[in-house]
């Protein structure tokens, strides 16, 4: 079976093109944009949610994204074991729309960030890290409202269910305030839910795939996911 990946479009989606290039022109995997209005999946076995402003992010981030026709699909298709993954914005929709616990704030200096993080790797048990060796990987954050917020026992349930993805750290896996570039709480970069087969970040992995950037720690995050599915 050859996976295919669908990422959906939004009204101001802007890392949609860049998803579609990673998956499709990167690494070879079929690939198929998927107009918001849409509510049709297009036989995709993973759904990517991109980065962006989706609708100007007006309201919130993602708050007016999560009413578009298509999500209703990508809500029944994640609670039946379907794999979605949400990027920077994307994450913030997957938060409005409930699948995954916890809000977006804005960034605690003000300002909109944009440069390569170091994540650490917290949990290997889930398809979208199981087959990185790797305890680190450097891939870019772009984003004005990435400070992650949870109150003390949805962060105890994330911890106590293994589902904090990535943590912010050093190059050396120092998780610190020092090197947490938003404010997130705990330094949460991603995390899962329950069933692990929907992620959220707030990097752009699909920014660090081709070898001419010299960036390809997030292909790593896509081959993971694809050999996982495929098993």
């Amino acid at each position: 079976m050859k996976p295919k990946f669908g990422v959906v479009v939004f009204p101001g989606s802007n890392c949609d093109y860049d998803a579609y290039y990673a998956v499709r022109k990167v690494l070879g995997y079929e690939a198929e944009f998927i107009w918001h209005k849409e509510k049709d999946l297009k036989k995709s076995n993973i759904v990517i949610l991109p980065g962006g402003f989706s609708y100007g992010d007006y309201l919130r981030t993602g708050a007016i994204a999560r009413f578009s026709p298509i999500m209703e699909t990508v809500f029944n298709f994640a609670n039946n074991g379907g794999v979605v993954m949400g990027i920077c914005n994307g994450f913030q929709i997957l938060l409005e729309l409930g699948l995954l616990p916890g809000i977006m704030m804005q960034n605690e200096s003000l300002k909109f960030v944009c440069k390569d993080v170091y994540l650490k790797i917290e949990n290997r048990e889930n398809i979208f890290t199981k087959n990185i060796k790797q305890g680190l990987i450097k891939i870019p954050i772009k984003h004005g409202e990435g400070n992650y917020f949870a109150d003390d026992e949805t962060l105890k349930s994330l911890e106590d269910n293994n589902q904090i993805l990535f943590k912010y750290s050093s190059n050396d896996g120092n998780v610190s305030e020092e090197f947490n570039p938003n404010g997130s709480r705990m330094n949460i970069a991603g995390i899962i839910n329950k069933k692990g087969n929907v992620m959220g970040m707030m990097p752009h992995p699909e920014n660090a795939c081709d070898p001419l950037l010299n960036k390809t720690d997030g292909a790593m995050i896509f081959k993971s996911v694809v050999a996982n599915i495929l098993n």
